[in-house]
Parts: structure tokens; C-alpha cells; sequence
């Protein structure tokens, strides 16, 4: 099925650009999140009439993906999560803990917008030492990546 894509999307193609793509694909993700209208004749008119207009918002979303980005660029954060005597963690320290802690401090995030390279910070790994902490990235846009530094301390139980 060939489709007109209404945004960037990776590894498919930019704002307007015709693509071919699986049924599935097209009629299960793309149509449905706005990402993509079928490309007959009259979607093709209609969106070269608002053509401007999207690049414009495209334009403004990368904006201010840049300037969250900025803010976040070498950011530290700091989870307590409950530990045992030797230091290894009860749980885990997920994308959804990151967003709590970044959002506590006033930074608008959404959970998808963690990737954690390594995993999750997990029951039974010893959890690093602070100069040594996971690198965690923010991906704001497809085109803005801002890394910070996670350190995970625990909370000793000694019951």
C-alpha cells in the first residue's frame, strides 16, 4: 500500500514523501497515530494545500525537542531504591522510576522517550558505584538526543 507520510518517520521517510509499506503496517500504525494518509489523488491535494503548515509544526516540535534537550543534556539523577546488605536491589530501576524522578524536579517527560541501552537496573546486579553509573538516553525527537547520568543508591535494610 502506498501511503503519504504527515511526519518523520524512522527508517520509512520525511514529512510528504510517498511510500510503499505492508498493509498491516499502513492500516494498524501508521493511518491510525496520524503518521501516514493513503496516497490517492485527493490526500495528495490536500496535503500539498497544508504542506506549509505541517513543516511549520515539524519545525516547532523540533524546537522544542532542542531546548528540553538542552536542559537535560548531563543532568544527573539520583533513585533510592531498596537494597539488601550486600547491595544488590530488591527490584528494579525502570524507564518508568526515570520519569518519576526527572518529572519531581520539573521536566516534562514521557516514559517513551527513555531508551536504557543496558536494561533496567535489576534485582541481583550490584548496583554501581556513582562514578561509574549507567548512561541513560532522552530521545525527545528523532533527531535530538540529550544524555545524563543515573545513579541508582540503595536504601540498606538491615532486618
Amino acid at each position: 500500500m502506498q501511503v503519504i507520510l504527515m511526519e518523520k518517520v524512522a527508517n520509512l521517510g520525511n514529512l510528504g514523501d510517498v511510500v510503499k509499506v505492508k498493509d498491516g503496517y499502513a492500516r494498524n500504525y501508521l493511518i491510525p497515530h496520524g503518521k501516514a494518509k493513503r496516497a490517492t489523488q485527493e490526500n495528495l491535494k490536500a496535503f500539498e494545500s497544508r504542506r506549509a503548515e505541517l513543516e511549520k509544526a515539524q519545525a516547532e516540535q523540533l524546537a522544542k525537542a532542542q531546548e528540553r534537550g538542552a536542559k537535560l543534556d548531563g543532568f544527573k539523577l539520583q533513585i533510592a531504591q531498596k537494597a539488601g546488605v550486600d547491595g544488590r536491589l530488591f527490584g528494579s530501576v525502570t524507564n518508568y522510576d526515570i520519569v518519576e524522578g526527572l518529572q519531581k524536579q520539573g521536566h516534562e517527560v514521557e516514559r517513551a522517550q527513555i531508551r536504557m541501552p543496558q536494561g533496567p537496573v535489576e534485582a541481583g546486579r550490584r548496583l554501581p558505584h556513582p562514578d561509574r553509573a549507567p548512561y541513560r538516553r532522552h530521545r525527545h525527537h528523532h533527531r535530538i538526543r540529550a544524555g545524563g547520568k543515573l545513579t541508582a543508591f540503595s536504601q540498606v535494610n538491615h532486618k
